[in-house]
């Protein structure tokens, strides 16, 4: 068994069935989920009380497209990894916002899996990519079973 501490989790997501599921995936995966924030006020507020490792964001959020302003602010301010959420990856800026990645919606739980397990791996060799890693969690335009790609 490691004697690693789970990644801290922040789900940052106002649709609260995707939340919920969210969160039981990756407590089932061993994860420890520190909150579930709906708006970019309470997503900034428990980054700052709980200091994540990882946090999925959603763009539009119960207070608007506050997403972005959310990644920005955890990644730059309060140094978390961020990976975000969406099924419009159009909004997301040219620069990703601090993000290191995108799970597209619907994801799957494969999907979610392997941004993890690139997050983690990431972290462990504490190496910074100078690329991105988009996770899809279905066929592509008839590319096989990739679930990933680089972009």
């Amino acid at each position: 068994m490691s004697s690693r501490k789970p990644l801290r989790i922040l789900i940052v997501e106002d649709e609260f069935l995707i939340a919920l599921e969210l969160e039981s995936l990756l407590q089932d995966a061993g994860y420890d989920v520190v909150g579930i924030a709906a708006t970019s006020e309470e997503a900034i507020a428990l980054g700052h009380q709980f200091t994540p490792d990882l946090a999925f964001v959603d763009i539009h959020l119960a207070d608007g497209l506050t997403g972005v302003e959310v990644a920005r602010n955890l990644s730059d301010q309060q140094h978390v990894t961020v990976l975000f959420m969406t099924a419009n990856a159009k909004r997301i800026p040219e620069d990703f916002a601090g993000a290191r990645g995108v799970i597209a919606k619907p994801y799957t739980e494969r999907g979610v899996k392997e941004a993890l397990a690139y997050v983690t791996a990431e972290q462990k060799h504490d190496v910074a990519c100078p690329d991105r890693m988009t996770f899809i969690p279905f066929d592509v335009k008839g590319r096989g079973d990739s679930s990933s790609k680089r972009s």
